[in-house]
């Protein structure tokens, strides 16, 4: 299974969005997908309907000792599970000052499920947290959505400073790649900042920016049809995921063989 983290350390980036249609391109190619909401407030698990009273059940538990095989629930596509997000991963926080080893909870979940998924994503919070942490720690890769806004670009170089700070700590290799979101190419803000991102060192930078599309906006459509979804965005995820498979560096399970 490979692990992808969808992170950035400012909000409006894309990274829902971003999860969603990679996790649709991924199951239009016949692989099996498990969606964790990382976040508290649940975006990605209101957008497949599922309310935030009562709590559900899903990533939380996983900081209990639960297991993702007995957590993840199905959804309108059939190769797509989800880890539904709780209001009480807030208080994660809180807990990892007395019980030491929550920053490793999820990535020994995930190991336990390596056998029954192709790829999981996490869509991560906003923030530096506890649950950022543990997704930096567990995955393969960071992908990193960054809107072409000039603004945008400090939350991109927070975010890449919080991945080395991580890697270092986890002793194994992160690799790390920046997706331009919202590009608008009528603005000469979104070429400028297009062009500062390719700048950038010891980073990817897909070549392919996802286009502002108002039908990537409708969240709830993404996660609920199950049927070939159609326009620029979405096709500009599926140009970009392959862009992905082809730059994906070998797990250390394949490079051992």
């Amino acid at each position: 299974m490979r692990i992808w983290a969808i992170a950035n350390q400012k909000g409006g980036v894309g990274k829902t969005t971003t999860a969603l249609c990679l996790a649709r391109c991924l199951a239009d190619l016949d692989h099996r997908v498990l969606l964790v909401d990382l976040d508290p407030h649940g975006s990605l698990s209101r957008a497949f309907g599922i309310p935030a009273e009562p709590p559900p059940k899903g990533t939380y538990d996983l900081f209990d000792g639960g297991k993702i095989a007995d957590l993840a629930r199905a959804t309108p596509h059939p190769a797509i599970r989800l880890l539904a997000a709780q209001a009480g991963m807030a208080t994660l926080e809180r807990r990892s000052a007395t019980q030491p080893g929550l920053g490793l909870s999820l990535h020994r979940a995930l190991q336990e499920a390596r056998a029954d998924y192709d790829y999981a994503l996490l869509d991560c919070p906003p923030t530096l947290s506890l649950l950022l942490v543990n997704a930096l720690a567990a995955c393969d890769r960071l992908i990193v959505p960054t809107q072409t806004d000039p603004l945008a670009v400090h939350g991109l170089e927070g975010m890449l400073r919080t991945a080395a700070m991580v890697e270092r700590s986890r002793k194994r290799p992160l690799q790390r790649q920046i997706l331009p979101t919202l590009y608008d190419r009528r603005t000469r803000s979104s070429h400028d900042t297009l062009e500062r991102l390719q700048q950038l060192p010891d980073a990817l930078v897909c070549p392919w920016p996802i286009p502002v599309d108002t039908r990537l906006r409708d969240a709830a459509t993404l996660a609920s049809h199950p049927r070939h979804l159609g326009g620029r965005g979405i096709n500009a995820y599926r140009d970009a995921l392959q862009w992905l498979l082809e730059t994906q560096q070998p797990d250390a399970q394949e490079a051992a063989a």
